[in-house]
């Protein structure tokens, strides 16, 4: 009797290895026959899952965003306005370990999208829900007298993702000047200036 395979079990398993990989080692040492030994497949069975490599890293990065998202939906719940926003941009900064290996998958990703246009439609259509996020939550903060600015909301939000960007590569790149509490510490004063705190 031949063995029954799940298919989206062995792609996610696939998935999986490939991300590992990504956090561990950085995304040039994902290639297909090291993603196939850390699932402990052969190589050709990749080729039944995936049409090619940017597929198998184009998945790991849906992956990671699902993570994040799930994550931030429980954050969030209960939470509107300022109070989330805030939760929102300390959860999108390398602030512990998980949060670092995070940003540093998604930093990886970011040269290989720019000769990549499916991983660069990803990227730039997740940043969009992003920015959308933060947008709509300064309005409501706003509508709510939580903070005070006649800026436009998506002029806010467009710095507040950049200052997230950038401190974290920051953090990533210079631990020893940009500790966790710093980075935190000048978030959160970014936020406060919004309360013309």
């Amino acid at each position: 009797m031949p063995k029954i395979v799940n298919h989206e079990e062995r792609r996610g398993e696939v998935v999986a290895a490939a991300r590992r990989i990504i956090l561990r080692d950085g995304i040039e040492a994902a290639t297909t026959r090291a993603i196939a030994k850390e699932a402990g497949y052969s190589n050709g069975v990749l080729t039944h899952y995936f049409a090619d490599k940017d597929e198998i890293l184009l998945s790991a990065l849906e992956a990671s965003h699902r993570r994040i998202a799930d994550r931030l939906r429980e954050k969030l719940s209960g939470r509107t306005g300022l109070a989330a926003l805030r939760e929102l941009l300390l959860d999108n900064v390398p602030l512990d370990g998980e949060r670092a290996g995070e940003t540093g998958l998604e930093v990886g990703f970011w040269g290989r999208c720019l000769t990549s246009p499916a991983l660069l439609e990803v990227q730039r259509r997740e940043a969009a829900e992003l920015r959308y996020v933060v947008t709509s939550l300064l309005r409501s903060a706003a509508e709510a007298g939580e903070i005070r600015t006649d800026e436009d909301p998506e002029d806010v939000a467009e710095r507040l993702l950049a200052l997230v960007d950038g401190l974290s590569v920051h953090r990533l790149l210079y631990p020893a000047n940009v500790t966790a509490e710093r980075l935190e510490r000048l978030l959160l004063r970014e936020i406060d200036r919004l309360r013309g705190g």
